[in-house]
């Protein structure tokens, strides 16, 4: 479904392997470059390396946590709100995390749950993820582990224990974003005012 109104989604799967690093949730990445202009959600598969001076979590910096993985599915989300709005990219977030289970349960016939913007089956975690605001725009980041990440303090699972293909993964939950994205600008943009 396409919207009128403008509201869309441009969604994006890079064909080549890049690692995040934490720098791609600066303003404008996806423009910069991709090419990729408006509010825009960007996929890759790659490796997981955040070093310190790019984490946003204040407690991740506090408690120096290891923020690492061999190989992920990464999403970045950026949004133009007129201001910045940090709540609403938090919201955007959790909707993405609960997208991603849905996507997640409908490929493996297996229920995790969803804790805020991360998902787990019973105490590995699947996922990271993190929203900010920048001068111009709202972000997210959100990984899910492709193939489970060792020696970060926490127990990891991946989507290759449950035979779950990444790259189509990866564009499933993009197309289902996407609809989500564009059904909020129509439940918007056709309801009156009440009195």
């Amino acid at each position: 479904m396409r919207t009128p109104y403008g509201g869309g989604v441009r969604t994006f799967f890079l064909g080549r392997v890049l690692r995040y690093d934490g720098s791609q949730i600066d303003s404008l990445w996806a423009y910069r470059e991709h090419g990729v202009q408006g509010d825009s959600l960007v996929a890759w598969i790659g490796p997981c390396a955040i070093p310190v001076r790019h984490m946003i979590d204040l407690e991740d910096v506090r408690a120096r946590s290891v923020i690492r993985g061999p190989k992920m599915i990464h999403f970045i989300a950026e949004h133009f709100d007129t201001p910045p709005d940090l709540e609403k990219a938090v919201l955007r977030q959790r909707v993405f995390a609960t997208l991603a289970r849905d996507a997640f349960e409908s490929a493996s016939r297996r229920r995790v749950r969803r804790e805020g913007d991360d998902l787990f089956d019973g105490e590995a975690k699947l996922s990271i993820s993190i929203a900010c605001a920048t001068p111009v725009s709202v972000k997210f980041h959100f990984g899910i582990n492709v193939r489970r990440a060792t020696g970060v303090g926490v127990k990891t699972a991946g989507l290759d224990q449950y035979g779950i293909d990444a790259a189509r993964f990866a564009r499933d939950l993009l197309i289902r974003y996407e609809k989500e994205m564009e059904g909020v600008v129509d439940a918007r943009t056709r309801a009156r005012g009440a009195r």
